[in-house]
């Protein structure tokens, strides 16, 4: 058993010793803040990579993906008959509604989706955080390339199935 106010005592000590010392404040708007390197930010569309699989849209607890897409026949030479692919024609994310849970990029079997490190992107009006595919996809430039491997670790599937086929 310990002395009768040991650790009053002991959470004393710690906050006199954190009073003594200088804060490190940034001030925001001046400096800008270092964010880790998985910070989530804003959501990022690579319209070549979307299949419209609607993976996203079902997936999203918020219900804030709205997917609109028509199925267009694309000619193959030699089959025999056209194929169809979706187009998509529509991709917008309401972000006055997502909660940045993250299943939309995780459910994203091809790619599409991407995490950015941006956070400034406010509105006065709440209308404007609906953003079309043409704004998602301008976000695109501002995501970080995949961390680099690590030597000691696993290899990846990719790089296994490369090195199979490589010795047969």
């Amino acid at each position: 058993m310990g002395v009768p106010g040991e650790g009053l005592a002991k959470g004393l000590a710690v906050t006199l010793k954190t009073m003594t010392r200088r804060s490190h404040t940034q001030q925001y708007p001046d400096v800008e803040p270092d964010l880790p390197p998985r910070s989530r930010g804003v959501i990022a569309l690579l319209e070549e990579n979307c299949t419209v699989c609607m993976l996203c849209a079902r997936e999203c607890p918020d219900w804030c993906i709205y997917i609109d897409s028509h199925k267009e026949e694309v000619v193959v030479p030699g089959a025999a008959r056209a194929r169809q692919r979706n187009v998509l024609d529509r991709f917008d994310i309401d972000f006055s509604l997502c909660m940045y849970c993250g299943i939309c990029i995780e459910a994203c079997p091809f790619d599409a989706l991407y995490w950015t490190p941006e956070f400034e992107y406010a509105e006065y009006d709440i209308r404007d955080l609906l953003h079309d595919k043409e704004r998602l996809g301008e976000w695109m430039a501002t995501v970080p390339p995949p961390p680099v491997h690590d030597p000691n670790g696993e290899p990846s599937k990719e790089e296994s199935a490369a090195a199979k086929k490589g010795r047969t």
